[in-house]
């Protein structure tokens, strides 16, 4: 397994989701304590484990678990770890805990998204986290670990359910879904290709974008994305990214106005707008190799678009 060592006290790993580099999960590690950030699937585990040994720790060493937000990709794998490191605290916002204690209804809600045979197939049977080791965020909530303080902040637009968190002592932000999406297959000249994520069904745009404005007052180092790890200056790319989020509202209105299957004209439209903005970014990949590596993105992202547009 490839341990990123960012050489600040952070680590990055593959989550082992779905293909190469899709996921990351992310370690911080200060005075002899961990905190894990985001945790794939129950199928992660053995990932975290090897990355923990890569640096001589054991499971009793983990102080915390956090999850960005409960979406699967970043909290499947919560259940599972929490049973591994005995010592760790699970922390989450207050509107994901329930659903962490009790995982019925966030598997059914995903099942409706992915269809119950692909859902069961990526995450298989969610394990419930104790709800005596549960903290729940409020917004500016610090944890310590080791001497590293972790600062917690509400960030809506992606979900409801959704926090940022700042290392201080890094200066820099762990964005889950927040701040976008970037694949290395995509970097050119080492500048990254940065999509926002609409994925269903709690997406809004106001809030989005006022999230990403407050990760940025925090005038961070680095920012450190689920979808695919660190990324700077995080100024420049904010503009970017914010500047694409106002394309996929406008792609979302102009489908709504043209009526009809609203959902389907997303997609086409997003799909050719993936392939635009990748020609443009510099990207040389075939068209059929973009769309691969968009193409759970592309299907998301426009069905949170429908929803917004059509509520």
């Amino acid at each position: 397994m490839n341990l990123i060592d960012y050489r600040n006290g952070i680590y990055a790993f593959d989550a082992g989701y779905v293909r190469h580099q899709l996921a990351a999960i992310h370690l911080i590690v200060d005075n002899g304590r961990a905190a894990f950030i985001d945790n794939g699937s129950n199928s992660s585990l053995p990932h975290a484990l090897r990355a923990l040994e890569q640096l001589g720790l054991n499971p009793a060493a983990v102080d915390y678990v956090i999850v960005t937000h409960i979406h699967l990709d970043h909290a499947g794998g919560s259940g599972a770890m929490m049973q591994a490191f005995p010592q760790a605290r699970f922390v989450v916002h207050p509107r994901g805990a329930r659903h962490m204690i009790d995982p019925t209804k966030l598997m059914a809600a995903t099942e409706e998204v992915y269809g119950r045979a692909t859902a069961r197939s990526l995450y298989g049977e969610l394990i419930p986290v104790p709800a005596e080791r549960v903290i729940e965020t409020h917004d500016g909530m610090v944890l310590k670990l080791g001497q590293r303080e972790l600062a917690f902040y509400d960030s809506p637009g992606h979900a409801k359910h959704h926090v940022f968190i700042h290392d201080r002592a890094a200066n820099g932000i762990f964005t889950g879904d927040t701040f976008g999406i970037s694949y290395r297959e995509c970097d050119v000249d080492g500048r990254p290709l940065l999509m926002p994520s609409t994925t269903p069904s709690q997406f809004d745009p106001v809030d989005l974008r006022d999230s990403v404005e407050r990760m940025i007052a925090l005038e961070p180092e680095a920012v450190y994305l689920t979808h695919f790890s660190r990324l700077a200056p995080p100024r420049l790319l904010a503009g970017q990214m914010l500047r694409r989020l106002d394309d996929f509202v406008g792609i979302a209105l102009k489908a709504k106005q043209a009526g009809g299957d609203v959902l389907a004209t997303i997609k086409a439209a997003m799909a050719s707008y993936f392939l635009a903005e990748a020609r443009t970014h510099g990207v040389t990949l075939p068209d059929e190799e973009i769309l691969a590596l968009w193409r759970m993105d592309i299907d998301l992202d426009s069905q949170g678009l429908a929803v917004w547009a059509t509520q």
